[in-house]
């Protein structure tokens, strides 16, 4: 155990030397870093102290454990001691107890506010660090690193990385709607203040604990980390060509490369089990699956498939084969499905990698 204290009143004295000392006693457990600036919290303790401290992922999601936190300057290192390491990060801001006060403009969007097609209203609170084609946008498929807060109208704050001490990293399609337009507006270095509608956040009344009705963000872009790079739109993806064969049900399709030689005889039955690779649009050209993105192609029983449409033209392929469908909204989810689903006519190209 190497040991550096700055001397703090109440708490013995030692002389300064590089390294880590955590010292824990009357409920308080404090970190310090001896080899330059750092991060200096106090905090309860329980009788047996998880790994819990500075940035330590585990107890940030635990929460409120900090009532205090003076921030002298950032740095990077790792508190080693019992159990996980303990990670000292950079903070986003300065920050004091309590909540991060509300923006004065958190009851309605201001004047100066730039509005979006989807209702998403935003301003910039600090410019990005590069300038024109310079700059860098995520992408629904990237993940990002950012420090925000969020907050009602009534100016009740929800939640905030700052005051958790560690910034948020996720990807750009896996959060609500209104996050993952305005996150893609923003270059690194930027902040933003965002004003979401309910459509685009959580709803009116969503229960289980969540915010309702319009909310709001400051959100600060600090670093993006490329994902996978999507298939491109179909040319062809509004409607089916006039080269497309057409069958009875009213599938469509074309067939974009043939099978292994030697193989086309091995076609799948329903009961066959199939692996295939596949990419699916609306015909507006939004991608709805990959598995360019997720890198698993799916393995199941051709009958167990949900979507008729897929289920049908699969048994029309085979081994190593290449097509595009277009499958009617009957074939699909229909005209008016389930929240969530997509409806109308659904473009798919799939592959035929497995049959057994």
């Amino acid at each position: 155990r190497v040991a550096a204290m700055l001397p703090m009143e109440g708490l013995p004295a030692r002389p300064r030397r590089a390294g880590v000392r955590r010292w824990v006693g009357r409920g308080i457990l404090v970190a310090f870093v001896g080899a330059g600036p750092c991060y200096l919290s106090a905090q309860p303790a329980p009788v047996a102290p998880p790994a819990v401290g500075l940035a330590s992922a585990e107890g940030q999601e635990r929460g409120s454990f900090w009532r205090r936190r003076l921030v002298l300057d950032s740095v990077a290192a790792t508190l080693g001691g019992v159990g996980p390491s303990l990670q000292i990060q950079p903070a986003g801001a300065l920050f004091g107890i309590g909540d991060i006060p509300a923006p004065p403009d958190v009851a309605a969007v201001p004047a100066d506010a730039q509005l979006t097609a989807s209702g998403l209203a935003f301003k910039v609170l600090k410019p990005p660090t590069c300038t024109g084609s310079e700059c860098e946008r995520p992408t629904k498929y990237d993940s990002v690193v950012v420090d925000y807060s969020g907050w009602q109208v009534d100016g009740k704050m929800f939640d905030s990385s700052v005051t958790r001490g560690q910034r948020a990293s996720f990807g750009v399609g896996q959060v609500i709607k209104g996050w993952t337009e305005g996150l893609q507006l923003m270059a690194v270095g930027e902040k933003r203040r965002f004003w979401i509608p309910a459509a685009l956040a959580y709803g009116e009344n969503p229960g289980n604990g969540r915010p309702g009705g319009m909310l709001v963000f400051d959100v600060e872009l600090y670093d993006i980390k490329r994902g996978p790079t999507p298939p491109p739109v179909p040319p062809d993806v509004a409607e089916p060509p006039a080269d497309a064969v057409l069958t009875p049900s009213g599938l469509a399709f074309k067939v974009l490369s043939p099978s292994k030689p030697g193989f086309e005889s091995q076609v799948p039955k329903p009961d066959s089990r199939v692996t295939f690779e596949y990419s699916g649009w609306k015909t507006d050209g939004e991608l709805l699956v990959s598995t360019k993105l997720s890198g698993k192609p799916p393995t199941v029983m051709v009958k167990d498939l949900i979507i008729k449409g897929l289920a049908e033209g699969i048994q029309l392929m085979s081994l190593g084969e290449s097509r595009r469908f277009w499958l009617p909204a009957k074939l699909a989810y229909g005209e008016n499905p389930a929240k969530g689903l997509p409806a109308g006519m659904l473009v798919f190209d799939v592959k035929l990698t497995g049959i057994a």
